[in-house]
C-alpha cells in the first residue's frame, strides 16, 4: 500500500510539473507578437496571466498589452516605465496618421485638381435648425488653439461621437507642418487616440478650407454636418 501511495503521489507531481511547464510554454505566434511590443516573455506571461482575470474580461479588445501591464505595475517605477512607452508609441502613430492624412490631401488635389471635396453650391447660407444626428452624419469642425468658445464646443460634439459616423477637426492659425501643435492641442483635449486610429477622429490643418467650403463666410468656431451629398452649417447655440 505504501509502494501504491508513493507510486500515485509520483506520479500526480510530474503530471502538476508538466501541466506547469505547458502554462508558461509560449506559442511562435506569443512570441511573435511579443518581439512586436518589445516585451520579453516574462512580460508576455504576465500580460496573458492578467487578461485571464477581470481586465480581460472589462477591457475592449482592442486595449493593448502595454497599457494592460501598465495599469496592473506593481509599483512606481514599474507603472511610469510603461507610461513613457505607451506615450512614445502613441505619438509615433499620430505622427504616422498626420503624415498618412498629409498624403491622402495631396493625392486628392493631384488626382482631381478642378473637382471641389464638397459641391459648395449645396451649402446651406442661412443657418437651419438642426436635426437629430444620424449614424451616416459626419462632422466637419473648425476651431483654433486659445479659444475658450471651440473647446466648449469640441467638449459638446466629443459627446455626441457615437451618434455619427465620425468628426474631422480643422485647426486653424496653425502653420502648415506644425504636427506638434495639433498633437498637444488633441493632448489638452483628451482625445481618445483610440479614435484617432480608428479614424472616428481625423487631426488636420486648416489650410483654407473652411474658407473654400463656406466662400470666404465661415468664422471659427464653426461645425459643418455633412449628410449624403448635402452639407450644412450647425448653429453652434444649438449643439
Amino acid at each position: 500500500m505504501n509502494a501504491i501511495d508513493i507510486s500515485s503521489t509520483v506520479v500526480k507531481q510530474t503530471g502538476q510539473n508538466e501541466s506547469s511547464i505547458e502554462a508558461n510554454t509560449l506559442s511562435v505566434t506569443d512570441l511573435a507578437r511579443a518581439r512586436l511590443w518589445d516585451l520579453s516573455e516574462v512580460e508576455w506571461r504576465r500580460y496573458k496571466q492578467l487578461m485571464q482575470g477581470i481586465r480581460g474580461t472589462i477591457s475592449p479588445s482592442t486595449i493593448s498589452p502595454i497599457e494592460v501591464l501598465g495599469i496592473h505595475a506593481r509599483d512606481d517605477v514599474e507603472r511610469q516605465r510603461y507610461a513613457e512607452v505607451c506615450a512614445r508609441a502613441m505619438r509615433e502613430d499620430v505622427e504616422r496618421i498626420l503624415a498618412f492624412q498629409r498624403a491622402y490631401d495631396a493625392a486628392g488635389k493631384h488626382l482631381y485638381p478642378n473637382e471641389p471635396l464638397i459641391d459648395v453650391d449645396r451649402l446651406s447660407g442661412n443657418a437651419e435648425e438642426m436635426s437629430a444626428f444620424q449614424s451616416s452624419d459626419h462632422l466637419l469642425f473648425f476651431a483654433r488653439p486659445e479659444c475658450p468658445v471651440c473647446d466648449v464646443l469640441m467638449n459638446k460634439l466629443l459627446k455626441q461621437i457615437d451618434e455619427v459616423s465620425g468628426i474631422d477637426i480643422y485647426l486653424t492659425d496653425v502653420s502648415s507642418g506644425d504636427d506638434d501643435s495639433v498633437r498637444d492641442w488633441a493632448s489638452t483635449h483628451q482625445i481618445n487616440p483610440e479614435w484617432v486610429r480608428n479614424w472616428r477622429i481625423t487631426l488636420n490643418h486648416d489650410g483654407g478650407a473652411l474658407d473654400k467650403l463656406t466662400r470666404g463666410q465661415g468664422k471659427v468656431p464653426t461645425v459643418l454636418r455633412c449628410r449624403g451629398e448635402e452639407l450644412l452649417q450647425l448653429p453652434v447655440s444649438d449643439l
